[in-house]
């Protein structure tokens, strides 16, 4: 299989051949979901409600990373913590067929959280205070740790290695990212003393989903060790005093289940920067797959490097800035 068309040889039928080889009968109906990295379908089952399946990226993770993921998610929903965990089938829940890995899910409906009221923000922070003591209450053996090195540096290297930017730019990427590196490891360099634990890794509000009943969060794919505050300060939004309002509920829901390190919030920028770089390589990583240049058209314009490069300048003045305090 080539790595840059990772995915050709997963047709609807080897979708719905792979849920049948582990005793999943399908009734013909496979749906795409929003996955780039993985690829994921609800499958319609035979006088049952439909699955979700996973198909993981080859080469990505090797088994036992992909076993903690799994182990992981079990340990939390065994909590009663509302976390969307693989099934477990013939005693296993990492699968193989026709090459490609594949874990089988319950199907979870809800909706994108708006995360509009203080209610709603300390519900969802109770549990990421839950996720975190368990998280604590263990350890990763084969799963990586949130690096600076991974996420900064190399993600820069990956940039400056391709012809992605108009030559004008290239110098300025390189200036910028050096300046911002400094800065980052000034301020957050092994994560400022915090204590780490297992942490979902990716905690963005395209991984949550809110029904009646609360949020449940999907998508452990990126689950690492880590500083709480990397689950945290991508669920916040708009201008410093909003986002303080919303980090105090947050707070506040999850300090009824484990205590929050005030000394993180100084965290919040760097993790910032570091994610604007990170998602930049990361799609210049992908981009051989056919999928990236459908989805993302806008990432081989030069208009996206113009923005992306004011981004970062912008981002070096707010490093430069107080942090965020409540």
């Amino acid at each position: 299989m080539k790595e840059e068309t990772p995915y050709a040889a997963l047709s609807p039928g080897v979708v719905q051949d792979a849920l049948e080889a582990v005793g999943i009968l399908c009734d013909g109906h496979v749906l795409a979901l929003g996955s780039y990295e993985n690829r994921v379908y609800q499958v319609g089952v035979d006088d049952d409600v439909p699955v979700v399946v996973k198909f993981y990226r080859p080469g990505r993770w090797r088994d036992e990373a992909i076993l903690e993921e799994h182990a992981f998610a079990l340990e939390l929903a065994a909590q009663e913590i509302p976390v969307v965990a693989p099934k477990e089938l013939g005693g296993r829940t990492l699968h193989l067929h026709a090459g490609f890995r594949f874990a089988v899910f319950g199907r979870r409906g809800g909706r994108w959280p708006e995360l509009g009221t203080s209610t709603e923000r300390e519900w969802l922070g109770r549990f990421l205070g839950r996720i975190h003591a368990v998280g604590r209450a263990g350890r990763f053996l084969h799963r990586p740790r949130l690096s600076i090195e991974e996420l900064g540096h190399r993600a820069r290297d990956t940039v400056l290695a391709g012809d992605w930017m108009p030559d004008y730019l290239a110098a300025k990427y390189a200036d910028v990212t050096e300046a911002l590196l400094g800065e980052i490891a000034a301020r957050a360099s092994d994560w400022g003393g915090a204590v780490q634990g297992r942490i979902h890794g990716d905690c963005h509000r395209n991984n949550i989903l809110w029904t009646d009943a609360g949020p449940h969060f999907v998508d452990l794919d990126d689950c690492q060790t880590g500083p709480a505050m990397q689950d945290l300060w991508m669920l916040l939004a708009g201008n410093m005093q909003e986002m303080r309002v919303q980090l105090r509920d947050l707070i506040a829901g999850y300090e009824q289940f484990l205590p929050f390190d005030r000394s993180e919030l100084a965290l919040i920028e760097p993790l910032r920067a570091l994610r604007m770089m990170h998602y930049t390589a990361w799609l210049a990583r992908r981009w051989h797959d056919p999928a990236f240049p459908l989805a993302f058209p806008w990432f081989a314009t030069a208009r996206y490097w113009e923005e992306h490069y004011r981004s970062l300048e912008e981002q070096l003045g707010v490093l430069d800035a107080p942090a965020l305090q409540l």
